[in-house]
Parts: C-alpha cells; sequence; structure tokens
C-alpha cells in the first residue's frame, strides 16, 4: 500500500462516515449539525480531488481503486441512516434511502461474485450523476438542522400570531426569522426532490449493471 495523497484523501473520506454519525451522540445541536454538515461537505470534496490528483500526477494504486467505492458507500450510507435518525420514520426520506441502499449492496454483491470479471461493471457517467445527486441531496438534507434550530430558537417567547406576521412581513424582523424559516423549507424540499432524483438514478444505475451482469449469471449447459 502507497500513502499518496489520494490515498490518504480516501482514507480520510472513510473516516468521515462515523464521524458524521458520533458528533450527533456526543454533541448538542447546532454544534453536532454544523460538524456534521462540514465532515460530509469536506468529504464530499476529496471525492473528486482524489481521483483528480490520482489521474494528473499517476498515482492510481490497486489500494486507492479498492477503497474509494467502500468510502462513497459508508458516506452515503451512514449519512443516510443519521437522516433518518434526525427526521424520523417519515417515508419521504425511508423509501428513496431504502431504495439506495439496496442498490449499493446489491451492485457490492454483484462485484463480489463475479470476482476477476466485475471490471465490465466499471462506473458509468450516469453513476456519478447518482453519486453527486446522493452527495449534494444530502448535504442539503443536514443543512436543515441548522435552519430549524435556529428558527426554533428565533421563535423562543413568540406566540403564533407574531411568528405568522413576521413571516408574512407585517411585523419587524428583528431575529432574521424569515430567511431562516424559509431557508428551513427550501432546504427540506429541495434536499428531498433531489433525494428521490438520487434514488431513482440508483435503481437505473443499477438495472443497467445487472443487465451487464447477467451473461455471467446464467447456469453453464451442457453441450
Amino acid at each position: 500500500m502507497t500513502w499518496n495523497i489520494p490515498n490518504i484523501l480516501t482514507v480520510f473520506r472513510l473516516l468521515c462516515a462515523p464521524g458524521i454519525a458520533l458528533v450527533f451522540l456526543f454533541l448538542p445541536h447546532p454544534v453536532a449539525d454544523w460538524l456534521a454538515l462540514g465532515l460530509f461537505v469536506g468529504a464530499s470534496l476529496t471525492d473528486f480531488v482524489d481521483g483528480y490528483i490520482a489521474r494528473a500526477w499517476n498515482q492510481m494504486s490497486r489500494f486507492g481503486a479498492m477503497l474509494d467505492p467502500i468510502a462513497d458507500k459508508a458516506m452515503v450510507v451512514t449519512a443516510l441512516v443519521v437522516l433518518a435518525m434526525n427526521f424520523g420514520p417519515t417515508p419521504l426520506i425511508i423509501f428513496p434511502a431504502a431504495f439506495i441502499l439496496l442498490r449499493e449492496t446489491f451492485v457490492s454483491g454483484l462485484r463480489e461474485f463475479l470476482g476477476t470479471t466485475a471490471g465490465l461493471l466499471k462506473v458509468t457517467k450516469l453513476a456519478k450523476w447518482k453519486t453527486t445527486a446522493q452527495m449534494v441531496s444530502i448535504a442539503i438534507l443536514l443543512s436543515y438542522g441548522l435552519f430549524s434550530h435556529y428558527v426554533g430558537m428565533g421563535t423562543f417567547g413568540m406566540d403564533g400570531a407574531t411568528i405568522d406576521g413576521i413571516l408574512a412581513g407585517e411585523i419587524a424582523d428583528e431575529t432574521g426569522l424569515r430567511w431562516k424559516y424559509y431557508g428551513m423549507v427550501w432546504s427540506y424540499g429541495g434536499g428531498i426532490t433531489l433525494l428521490w432524483v438520487a434514488a431513482l438514478l440508483t435503481v437505473i444505475t443499477g438495472i443497467d449493471y445487472l443487465r451487464k451482469a447477467m451473461p455471467f449469471l446464467k447456469e453453464p449447459t451442457d453441450d
């Protein structure tokens, strides 16, 4: 194993996966929200940087090729578990998350079964878009915790009529409640929408990989 910059970044991304969950166990809001978002966004950026450096500096390695998809999946899976925990059992997150987890497990199993012929399941451009959609949607949903926390703090001591008046623009917004509220709404709606798009791309790419693997899954026939 060679400890070059791409491999170090990949290991960092792998270690960020449990870190995203641990911050919510040991730290209060909104500190946990800030750290989880920072870890996830930072780790996501390394996914693009390490591949670029490996190609540009000719630092590609078998260790990096093996660990890179594992780090991606670990980060996405852990983040989805955290989101399901933070948002509760809402089908808007549980359903797409279930499809994403199913596909990732299925494709990993296919690659393991195919062994040396797994090269036919190379990452496609659509699969890269799938990964991007997953990471962006998760980052947006993680930011929801920040807005919701500050909206809650900003409304402390206010009655419902005052809150409605601020959001409607009829009462002076001295606490910045309006932009925090809209940030909460848009982060939730945008994150959920993009998560479903990611789930759709996940299913499509999973079917494509299965189609490519089918010739190697048929039972041998006697001549």
